[in-house]
């Protein structure tokens, strides 16, 4: 083999090990931290789950409802076996527009998990707040904050470009209000393209944060998450195998 090919095969090699291998497929089993939605079927990586944030409500309207408020919807799986660990207890919402017994429907579960011996951290909120509403989802959660009862955290999800286009003022003024925001990496079943980019911006953060990842989604951490003082780790959102399509 001619002396130049051979030096053009050796290039070509080298920048596949750098570049496309350096994404891999979430492996749930690499992980210790998960969400469990409605209708996804439980995996054994639940075993050795240090977190879980399991979803037990949707927030949304009512059919007909003329003061146009967010009641709570009863979603999810029974009540976890863990006793050790932490356990988040996820409400999924619609609307910001919470009526009186939402909040009390919300803050009974919390009780109630935590007198049956379950290791509740506290309550996340999974919201998809537009960058530029971010100050309106600030003034629900300092509300929020005010009604939990003591012990018991909030956390909420954030989306990428919160990081990357919102006003780290607002951001950074959620320190003390919620104790962590999850970024989420992915949009159903798939990482979201161009996501280093978002992350990059993580630097002007200081509310702590974990990452989320989907489950199959490729990843590549970035160098400098390793060293940022806010980072608490991943997340791992469970999915169902995808199902193969008919014919095959």
């Amino acid at each position: 083999m001619r002396p130049w090919l051979t030096l053009l095969m050796v290039v070509a090699l080298t920048l596949q090990a750098c570049g496309p291998a350096a994404q891999r497929p979430v492996n749930a089993a690499d992980y210790d931290s998960f969400w469990l939605w409605a209708g996804v079927t439980p995996q054994p990586v639940l075993a050795r789950a240090k977190s879980l944030y399991i979803l037990q409500g949707q927030v949304g309207f009512s059919p007909g409802d003329p003061a146009a408020k967010g009641h709570l919807i009863a979603q999810g799986g029974a009540m976890p076996r863990m006793r050790a660990g932490e356990v988040w207890i996820v409400y999924r919402a619609h609307t910001l527009n919470w009526p009186p017994e939402t909040y009390d429907q919300i803050l009974r579960q919390w009780r109630v998990w935590r007198t049956n011996g379950v290791p509740v951290a506290g309550i996340q909120i999974d919201f998809d707040a537009r960058t530029r509403h971010l100050d309106q989802y600030q003034a629900f959660l300092r509300d929020l904050r005010h009604r939990l009862p003591a012990g018991c955290k909030l956390s909420i999800t954030g989306l990428l470009d919160w990081s990357s286009q919102g006003d780290s003022t607002v951001l950074n003024s959620l320190n003390g209000v919620v104790d962590e925001i999850v970024l989420q990496t992915y949009q159903g079943r798939r990482t979201i393209p161009g996501y280093q980019a978002y992350l990059a911006s993580l630097s002007k953060l200081t509310v702590p944060f974990r990452i989320g990842l989907a489950q199959g989604g490729e990843w590549s951490a970035p160098a400098a998450l390793k060293t940022n003082p806010y980072f608490r780790g991943y997340v791992v959102f469970l999915l169902n195998a995808p199902q193969p399509k008919t014919g095959e």
